[in-house]
């Protein structure tokens, strides 16, 4: 009993490691860290668009409210100074001929409402410039012209930010495990994916990339090695029609990585699996990729998906999500060099096979017998 909550206890931390290391989590994130980089961070900045896109929504609402209210505060030290310069305010005891710049404008406060006034447009009518100044007419046009701008950015940038083909990816999703199983007498490698969306994704393409670490010829030590993987649906790769869940699968022939692996074997592999899925948004036109990853203990070998797809009485297809990722062990072989193996010995009992050196002689028969 003891060893083998040893052993339970020992697979489990192993597979907490793996797990922490993979480069790709299951929601798609990537998992890696840049550090040393030459580069000043000041680079960013000349992107800023882009920049302003890839923060997370609490940065980016903290710089929206952050632009809009210094703006407006800004300006409101300003169009204080412009009143303090030329005495409008009332601690200046200004005369009843006496012609503001701005009207109205009695402290900091009251230059700050007629900033907000001005730069969104309001316009109570309260206050407002008068011709007495020309500084104070160039700096309404000046925060006009800048409040047009910090609104077209911002404002951009929160609609650029929700309809980022980002949330449509959230509605792809892949089956929790990999199978191996055979398939149409090959034995292939399956991965279940589906659209929770009626709107179909255009010029879908299905591939992927085996991650692992690799040691070449010369001796170099290669991290993250990527190797492709080709994958197939049975009505082709390219152009999906992708209404309903479908199973993608990669044949394991003799050009496949996972050739010389076997049932016994696989968990103690070290890669990593990476499965990418790019289309075009039906209702936006922009590209849209999803992608997920499976290490070794996410590999089920003799295993195969359990049915999803049916059809009602009312004539409706019907798909039963409850089954998506669920699996059923089938009989399959434990090793593709075996398949293949079988194979080639049930296709040579077939065949015969001709003899060059083989001669047949003739023997004379005697009819002559002794009584």
């Amino acid at each position: 009993m003891l060893d083998y909550l040893r052993k339970r206890f020992t697979s489990h931390i192993r597979g907490r490691s793996r797990r922490r290391a993979r480069l790709v989590s299951k929601d798609g994130r990537c998992n890696i860290e840049f550090g040393n980089v030459e580069q000043s961070r000041f680079v960013f900045l000349i992107d800023i668009w882009t920049t302003i896109l890839d923060l997370r929504w609490r940065y980016k609402m903290t710089i929206f409210i952050s632009a809009f209210l210094g703006s407006w505060f800004l300006f409101g030290l300003l169009w204080y100074v412009v009143a303090y310069i030329h005495k409008d305010l009332p601690e200046f005891n200004p005369s009843i001929n006496h012609t503001p710049c701005v009207e109205n404008i009695n402290g900091l406060t009251s230059a700050f409402l007629f900033s907000l006034e001005t730069q969104v447009t309001i316009g109570y009518g309260f206050r407002c410039v008068t011709e007495q100044c020309a500084t104070a007419i160039f700096l309404l046009i000046f925060q006009s012209i800048l409040g047009v701008i910090i609104n077209s950015f911002m404002c951009g940038a929160i609609l650029a930010k929700i309809s980022r083909s980002k949330n449509r990816a959230k509605t792809i999703t892949f089956s929790k495990n990999a199978v191996i199983s055979k398939r149409g007498g090959k034995l292939c490698l399956l991965i279940r994916v589906a659209n929770l969306r009626k709107s179909l994704l255009i010029g879908s393409h299905i591939y992927g990339k085996l991650l692992k670490t690799t040691i070449t010829p010369e001796g170099e030590t290669i991290i993250l090695d990527q190797v492709n993987i080709e994958f197939v649906v049975d009505a082709g790769n390219e152009n999906l029609f992708f209404i309903s869940p479908l199973t993608i699968y990669h044949i394991i022939d003799k050009n496949s990585p996972f050739f010389h692996m076997a049932a016994e074997t696989i968990l103690q592999q070290d890669f990593e699996l990476v499965v990418f899925l790019d289309g075009t948004v039906e209702a936006t036109s922009a590209t849209c990729q999803v992608r997920t990853s499976y290490i070794p203990e996410e590999v089920l070998w003799g295993y195969r998906f359990a049915p999803i797809v049916s059809k009602t009485k009312e004539g409706k297809y019907r798909v039963d999500f409850q089954n998506f990722s669920k699996t059923v062990a089938v009989e399959t072989p434990h090793c593709a060099f075996c398949l293949y193996n079988e194979k080639e010995a049930k296709a040579k009992e077939k065949k015969g096979y001709d003899n060059p050196g083989f001669v047949l002689s003739e023997v004379s028969e005697t009819s002559d017998t002794k009584m």
